[in-house]
């Protein structure tokens, strides 16, 4: 009963979203014109229409297209964990006497402490154009050892892939913003993932660092039973006692 009230206070508050029903809860729908108000999903939104079109255009499907989805969406979950803790999570250190410390850390830590705050839970927009664009050139440049395993149509099947891994982006963000607004889960599924995020923002921050599945954690070993996991004093300030 204390974990289930210490887990609400990392939800927005009500008013955070805007309800078309004074009435009732909040739905799913009210969240998403509110996910939609953010700054930066009209980017991301943009970008996976504009990458749909450009693959549309080039056609030339082939099962080549299946594989480069498949395979991206199974590295999906190491990727989400291995972002996570070596980019959001990656401490300061101390160089010829000053604090350095990654932007991505700095504003992930801030999550932390404001983590009912919707408008920290999403990339800023300068973060989804840079990671758009790292997605498209990492994507370009493994086409080219993709291309002699698989042969065909390289840049079709290419665009596949960065069509995919924009929509997965997209995905992330959509499932973060709605862990942290103030709507109930419903489903077994997104009750899992609900409920591992809480527990990373307010157990400790050392375990469970998926926020779209459990699957990099329940493989990489950072999905124990919270029953186990003691209290951590830095949860919320991240790398610092508070």
């Amino acid at each position: 009963m204390g974990d289930a009230v210490e887990m609400d206070r990392y939800t927005a508050p009500l008013d955070a979203v805007r309800a078309r029903r004074s009435d009732g809860p909040i739905s799913l729908s009210d969240c998403l014109r509110a996910f939609l108000r953010q700054p930066s999903p009209p980017y991301l939104l943009g970008a996976v229409a504009v990458a749909l079109t450009l693959r549309l255009a080039q056609g030339s499907w082939s099962w080549r297209d299946a594989v480069m989805a498949v395979g991206l969406l199974a590295a999906t979950p190491f990727v989400e964990w291995t972002i996570h803790v070596y980019l959001l999570h990656s401490p300061p250190i101390n160089f010829r006497g000053r604090r350095l410390e990654m932007l991505t850390a700095r504003e992930h830590r801030a999550h932390h402490e404001s983590p009912g705050v919707l408008e920290g839970v999403l990339l800023p927009v300068y973060g989804v154009l840079v990671f758009l664009a790292m997605i498209a050139l990492v994507n370009w440049l493994l086409s080219f050892g993709i291309g002699l395993a698989l042969g065909g149509p390289r840049l079709a099947y290419a665009t596949t892939g960065v069509l995919v891994s924009f929509a997965i982006l997209a995905a992330y963000e959509w499932t973060h913003f709605l862990i942290h607004a103030p709507y109930k889960p419903r489903g077994r599924y997104f009750k899992a993932i609900w409920r591992n995020h809480r527990l990373h923002h307010f157990k400790n921050e050392r375990y469970w660092f998926g926020v779209t599945s459990t699957i990099g954690d329940r493989v990489i070993g950072t999905l124990p039973d919270q029953r186990s996991v003691p209290r951590s004093a830095t949860a919320r300030s991240l790398h610092a006692e508070p």
